[in-house]
């Protein structure tokens, strides 16, 4: 419903429910719970306007509107939540503690014993979230048609597909990963790709 708010900044609070921002969008002021990593960055700024990522979520009694500085964030959050057991305040408990490309690392390395480090997130569950979304995140398929420019080594194919699953387009992850493969310091190293390129697509 949501894809982001462009509009400013006018308060952020913290308290014992969340971290929360506002911002104000022609008029109406739309509250969203953030990360504390998202807390930590944003500045209140009336004159400004800033971009948010947004997701709406729906519950039986309530619905609840989540923001992100990051689309990759976001997409990850989103993506977390389809964990059963894993609800709203894991997935931010989660990004409070590491930011995307971690948690998208330590799932495809498996690293559940990492991911415990998260506030509430115990072994089982961990576990779990790595059980359900390592397929998700890189058994993704590929284009049949990629660059014969980009070379398909393990980590460019698990960027690749970790970047579809994100949402993002065939032909913006391949002019990503154009730009940045001459110039990255180590190519075969699949979270220092990963996070170059996230960090490309986010600009």
């Amino acid at each position: 419903m949501f894809d982001y708010f462009k509009g400013f900044i006018t308060d952020k609070r913290k308290n014992a429910k969340g971290t929360y921002l506002s911002i104000e969008v022609s008029g109406v002021g739309y509250l969203l719970e953030i990360t504390d990593r998202d807390f930590n960055s944003v500045k209140i700024d009336e004159d400004k306007p800033q971009k948010i990522y947004a997701l709406l979520t729906h519950r039986e009694d309530s619905m609840s509107l989540y923001g992100f500085l990051n689309k990759e964030t976001r997409d990850i959050f989103q993506i977390l939540l389809t964990v059963s057991g894993v609800g709203a305040k894991m997935g931010i408990a989660l990004l409070n503690e590491f930011d995307a490309c971690d948690v998208i690392s330590l799932v495809i390395d498996g690293n559940y014993k990492e991911l415990t480090r998260a506030k509430g997130v115990g072994p089982k569950l961990a576990q779990k979230i790595i059980l359900e979304l390592k397929d998700k995140l890189i058994k993704t398929d590929l284009p049949k048609s990629s660059s014969a420019s980009i070379p398909q080594t393990q980590a460019v194919t698990d960027t690749q597909a970790v970047l579809l699953s994100l949402g993002y387009e065939e032909d913006e992850i391949e002019d990503t990963l154009q730009k940045i493969l001459p110039v990255i310091a180590e190519p075969s190293n699949s979270e220092e790709l990963l996070r170059k390129a996230l960090t490309t697509l986010s600009m």
